[in-house]
């Protein structure tokens, strides 16, 4: 029952989008329950119906959508009866939510106060509209009371904006969006959410494509936050780690329902769906890094079909005839656990176990041959962006993006490249392509320094260097075909000039991909997130490179489609001898893909050598707080996360000595005073910091 045993209670809730002719059911049938102080996490992949479930509680849903039927109660309310003038009050008071994108739910012309102020102001203010007084002494009176309520707002602004961990809270109310982090965004968002005090938070996706030393940070905030306030949260993500170092319990969802809920504790010793055990099995790690990751074959149906059975059943290897054709109720796997699915209609089941780790045999074969010659070598390679100020614009600075980088990568090697945002891996990956001009050092392929090549060398050289970017559907031409996006490659560099020979090639490109030729005269926005970083692979493999960049080519994909690039790039790998330099913030990939590992921070490179070895042991104190923030699965695992201090310096104005050591927890006075040397550690590391604490021995 609702009331003092749950703070939201959701039955039965329907919602539909489009019109009277044909309606598309988005959410069918959910049951949720949150108790007080409690944090339920919804996942799932994309399109399952997570966010939708989301609007519909806060009954935000799109022009055309409507709720057809359940119940959903905060409390002893039942806000599917309420007139939108109270709905209007509920919102951002005693409900509240932070939106998926920051950026996009943030007013660009406003300072971060003013969005913060106006939360404030309509949740802590007067709740009734006052008339205008008339006579002049009102009217003064009513000046100095707004003028000291003006103060009140200002002061609880800056309370918020320090609650959620934002330093020097005065001077960042005072500046834009566009001034902010990612991270910081996001904090003031949960600032805003916060100003109304609510009993139940919904955070879409808080972390989605954060470094994982900003997703801590803002997860311990949630934590702390939730432990002050008795606050319950419904977190929505498909990030499991996250799941499983933040929730209480979870429910997973498919195709508009749900299909298990369950303890934390509970699910992830024993899953009891096919769907929940695939995502598990689909998670990259270190152990399987001699083999392929499990794969859901097929993708989420659209939901404007009707359903006669279970819905995962097309992508069940464990379907039977009768899943087609019923559709299943709920059973129990557990004190706490429930599953819809027929398999447990007969009581307990007793799952194969999941694909073998790899023997460590298999694992030094997946390494990199020592003795392989280099293809790609930097050496002190610089990127930097002139500041220019006045009339004139004169130069007053630099940005400092890429400092004196030396990375080597050899044929079929994958080579990772990891750091927060804004410490220079795109930058550096472009600089090498010379997609962005070094302003110094070399970059040397094959024995030719690209950086001082004419143009028209370097555009021969086109073919054996391929970029894959970070946002597939912003890297294509929406007008253009996707078969005359791959083939611009061929077409362009003069590899294949005749029409009917490069459209064989391109159709046989995306069959590799797992596209199919059909989509040659389809348009990107026609296809899936996964869908189009398999495109711009194709367009990448087109060329017949021996270097391709890749950036960021996995960030906020489900875990299932990141399964599947992943596979793909290690297949096309030990195939064509492909190597990768692959630009990262999730180590878990970084274990599973890459031999070699180099971290980045403000622009250079503080510690590198085999993945293995720097994951295992890492020795830089910031490689250290990089790897403790990654969320795990294992409820074991007892690591401790390092907290850093403040944020990342501006490559403007970087600091001296170590870049590192104003948020380093291991700083000394000489730490200030000049970069340290590179120290080598075993055979194959470098780290740049202080000897002592390189080998521990401080």
């Amino acid at each position: 029952m609702a009331g003092k045993h749950s703070v939201l209670e959701v039955s039965n809730l329907r919602t539909q989008l489009g019109g009277a002719t044909r309606s598309v059911t988005v959410v069918d049938g959910i049951d949720l329950r949150i108790a007080p102080g409690e944090t339920l996490a919804l996942l799932g992949e994309s399109g399952c119906g997570k966010s939708m479930t989301a609007l519909s509680l806060m009954r935000l849903l799109p022009l055309g959508g409507r709720i057809v039927s359940g119940s959903v109660k905060l409390g002893e309310q039942e806000l599917l009866r309420l007139a939108e003038r109270d709905m209007r009050a509920l919102r951002g008071g005693r409900l509240a939510m932070i939106f998926q994108e920051p950026q996009t739910s943030l007013n660009p012309v406003l300072r971060v106060g003013t969005q913060v102020a106006e939360a404030v102001r309509l949740h802590e203010g007067p709740t009734a509209e006052k008339t205008a007084p008339c006579s002049e002494a009102a009217q003064s009176e009513a000046l100095v009371s707004a003028a000291a309520g003006s103060g009140q707002v200002a002061a609880r602004v800056v309370e918020l904006l320090r609650a959620v961990g934002i330093p020097d809270p005065e001077r960042r109310a005072e500046e834009y969006p566009h001034q902010l982090s990612g991270g910081m965004k996001q904090r003031v968002m949960i600032a805003m959410a916060l100003a109304g005090n609510p009993q139940l938070l919904i955070a879409d996706e808080p972390t989605t494509a954060l470094d994982v030393t900003i997703q801590a940070q803002v997860l311990q905030l949630l934590k702390g936050l939730q432990r002050d306030t008795g606050m319950s949260v419904l977190l929505i993500t498909h990030d499991l780690g996250v799941v499983a170092e933040t929730a209480d319990r979870l429910a997973v969802m498919y195709a508009g329902q749900l299909v298990e809920q369950a303890s934390c504790a509970e699910f992830f010793a024993a899953p009891a769906h096919p769907y929940s055990r695939k995502l598990l099995e689909s998670l990259p790690t270190a152990a399987k890094r001699g083999g392929a990751l499990a794969m859901i074959p097929g993708r989420v149906p659209p939901l404007d079909q009707p359903f006669s059975g279970c819905r995962f059943a097309p992508r069940c290897e464990l379907a039977r005839s009768e899943c087609h054709s019923s559709a299943p109720d709920w059973y129990q796997a557990g004190r706490d656990h429930q599953v819809r699915c027929l398999l447990w209609r007969d009581g307990r089941v007793e799952f194969a176990p999941a694909v073998a780790a790899t023997s460590d045999a298999d694992q030094d074969q997946a390494s990199s041959s020592p003795a392989a010659e280099p293809l790609l070598t930097t050496e002190a390679l610089k990127v930097w962006f002139p500041i220019r100020r006045g009339l004139f614009k004169r130069v007053v600075g630099q940005v400092r993006a890429v400092d004196g980088v030396d990375l080597t990568l050899k044929a079929g090697e994958t080579l990772a490249l990891v750091g927060e945002s804004g410490c220079g891996k795109t930058t550096a990956g472009k600089g090498l392509l010379r997609l962005e001009l070094p302003t110094g050092g070399r970059v040397h392929y094959l024995g030719e320094d690209l950086a001082a090549l004419s143009a028209g060398r370097m555009r021969r050289l086109r073919k054996d260097l391929q970029i894959i970017f970070q946002d597939p559907f912003a890297a294509m031409n929406p007008r253009m075909l996707v078969g005359d996006i791959v083939g611009e490659g061929l077409q362009a560099l003069g590899l294949e000039s005749k029409a009917a020979r490069r459209r064989e090639r391109v159709a046989a490109l995306l069959e590799r991909v797992g596209i199919g030729a059909e989509a040659m005269t389809r348009y990107p926005h026609e296809f899936s997130g996964g869908q189009r970083q398999r495109i711009c692979i194709a367009r990448a493999l087109a060329v017949e490179p021996k270097v391709i960049v890749c950036d960021e080519p996995t960030s906020a994909l489900d875990v299932s489609v990141q399964a599947q690039i992943l596979n793909l790039l290690k297949s096309l790998q030990q195939d064509f001898g492909i190597a990768y330099l692959f630009i990262t913030h999730n180590i878990a990939v970084v274990s599973y893909l890459a031999q070699q590992m180099a971290v980045m921070y403000l622009g250079r490179i503080v510690e590198q050598g085999p993945a293995g070895a720097v994951l295992d042991d890492p020795r830089h104190p910031y490689t250290r707080a990089l790897l403790s923030a990654v969320p795990s699965i294992d409820q074991d695992s007892g690591r401790e996360v390092i907290r850093l201090s403040g944020d990342m310096p501006s490559p403007a104005n970087p600091p001296s000595g170590c870049h590192f050591h104003p948020r380093c927890p291991q700083a000394r006075p000489e730490c200030a005073r000049a970069y340290p040397d590179a120290v080598a550690f075993g055979a194959e590391r470098q780290v740049c910091c202080l000897p002592e604490i390189v080998t521990g021995e401080a």
